[in-house]
């Protein structure tokens, strides 16, 4: 008997609008691999990009991924393709950059794989602006963020990190963060990346997802994640950190309504006011907002020092023109006179019936402790945590905002942090941020020039003494550093 022949069955192909018929692209396999050239077609093809799998006179651009000139126009000729009038031969960078772009980008001459025997027009290397350095500060980062694309990916998966309280995956995201966004230039492929330090195998894969993909599945898959997303809603909650949000997730809470409807819960005064406020405090603090708390916070310590010196600190001193909370530092000229001052600015503000929450901690600064040579998160100043009620009326902008609820006042969050006037300007350093550049800061005294720095004072190890400073240029000085601005420690 005839043995009966197995139907093939074809599975057809899905149809994609081809929005960009006038350009129709040849992926070379050579090099590339057919299961990475199959998903670059299929990309290509669901952009609306026309795809062909053979070359024909219906080809106006080649792409080629990892081949070098020589080989690529020897290939070429072999397969007897070396004249091709009007065809653009090209690097896989227009192929990612037209994929982000959703668009064919204009090709340019660094784009191009020119013949061997014309040199000039061999694939240009990447632009090198300047030796990048490891440390955030000895690089000038300012808010004009060319790499938001990436930096936003690595935001992500660095603070799931934090979650899962992975350390070392977590500083590795963070400093790649900070690398790129102090570059002058977008990054385009991956080899714009040689000679950057702090991107290692992980950030590089997440980077080359996002060039071919225009986004990265790894972090896709961690904001549908339901662990992210509780420990996100959790500690959005002012008085809620870590260990916390692990309870409330363990007991399987996934909803802050769900928390709150549960009598077993005893929270914190912190938490309770953190609930109470939580409309307000969840959104974002205004540059206008701050600056009228700023008044308000400068003419309540006036009202009782006045030459008392208040400073804004955080995102604010860097140019950020939203926040989560505004931070100030207050001192005095003369010691004495700073005693008390925190409790009585407080007390004012209760008077004046504007203090919502405040918590008080006691100063622990003890000279004869220092240097510390553990890192420690809250440095031992006196300081509180406050929320005050801020009147509409009271903020100076060319648009109204709405407040939460259509009420004529807003909750802030404030910090209020005393130092010594001995160590102001330490404090100054250390409040400003961003919490990568303190970092970097410390890291940088520890390695390179054998101190110990904190918000307290910076100690030289070898020569056993602590080094005094009255301005933060004078900080940068001791640890011959050129001096950043704070609108350039936006790292």
């Amino acid at each position: 008997m005839k043995k009966r022949q197995k139907l093939k069955v074809s599975c057809p192909l899905p149809k994609y609008e081809m929005k960009f018929r006038e350009k129709g692209i040849f992926l070379i396999e050579r090099k590339m691999g057919s299961s990475r050239r199959q998903f670059l077609t299929n990309l290509a093809r669901k952009k609306g990009f026309r795809v062909e799998d053979m070359i024909s006179d219906a080809v106006t651009h080649i792409v080629a991924e990892e081949n070098s000139p020589d080989e690529l126009w020897k290939w070429l000729h072999n397969k007897n393709l070396g004249d091709l009038p009007g065809v653009e031969v090209l690097d896989i960078t227009w192929f990612t950059e037209s994929m982000e772009a959703g668009k064919p980008v204009t090709v340019e001459d660094r784009h191009r794989i020119g013949v061997s025997a014309n040199p000039v027009h061999v694939k240009s290397k990447p632009v090198a602006v300047k030796k990048v350095s490891q440390y955030a500060c000895q690089r000038r980062t300012t808010l004009k963020n060319y790499n938001n694309i990436f930096t936003d990916a690595f935001e992500i998966l660095s603070q799931n990190y934090e979650f899962i309280e992975s350390e070392g995956p977590c500083l590795a995201f963070m400093r790649a963060t900070s690398v790129l966004k102090s570059l002058p230039h977008a990054i385009h492929s991956l080899q714009d990346l040689e000679g950057l330090p702090c991107l290692g195998d992980q950030t590089k894969a997440v980077i080359e997802d996002i060039l071919e993909c225009g986004h990265s599945s790894k972090v896709q898959h961690v904001l549908s994640d339901d662990r992210y997303k509780a420990f996100k809603l959790f500690t959005s909650v002012f008085g809620v950190g870590l260990k916390t949000a692990e309870k409330w997730y363990r007991r399987g809470f996934r909803s802050l309504e769900e928390v709150k409807a549960d009598s077993s819960i005893h929270f914190t005064k912190m938490q309770k006011a953190g609930f109470l406020y939580y409309d307000d405090i969840s959104r974002a603090v205004s540059r206008d907002e701050a600056s009228a708390i700023g008044q308000i916070v400068e003419d309540t310590v006036h009202l009782l020092v006045p030459d008392a010196l208040v400073v804004v600190t955080g995102g604010f001193r860097r140019g950020k023109e939203f926040g989560h909370d505004v931070d100030f530092l207050i001192t005095t000229p003369e010691t004495e006179k700073g005693e008390g001052i925190l409790h009585n600015v407080i007390n004012e503000l209760k008077h004046q019936g504007i203090l919502l929450y405040y918590d008080i901690v006691d100063a622990t600064f003890d000279k004869t402790k220092l240097p510390s040579k553990r890192f420690e998160a809250m440095d031992h100043f006196e300081k509180c945590f406050a929320i005050i009620k801020l009147n509409k009326k009271l903020v100076k902008c060319d648009g109204q905002e709405e407040f939460a609820g259509g009420k004529d006042w807003k909750a802030i969050r404030v910090d209020l942090v005393v130092p010594p006037v001995d160590n102001f300007a330490f404090a100054l350093l250390g409040w400003s941020g961003s919490r990568q550049f303190e970092r970097d800061l410390r890291r940088y005294a520890h390695y390179e020039k054998k101190m110990i720095l904190d918000n307290h004072g910076l100690y030289d190890k070898t020569k056993k003494t602590f080094l005094s400073a009255k301005t933060e240029k004078d900080i940068f000085a001791h640890l011959g550093l050129d001096f950043i601005e704070p609108w350039e420690r936006n790292a």
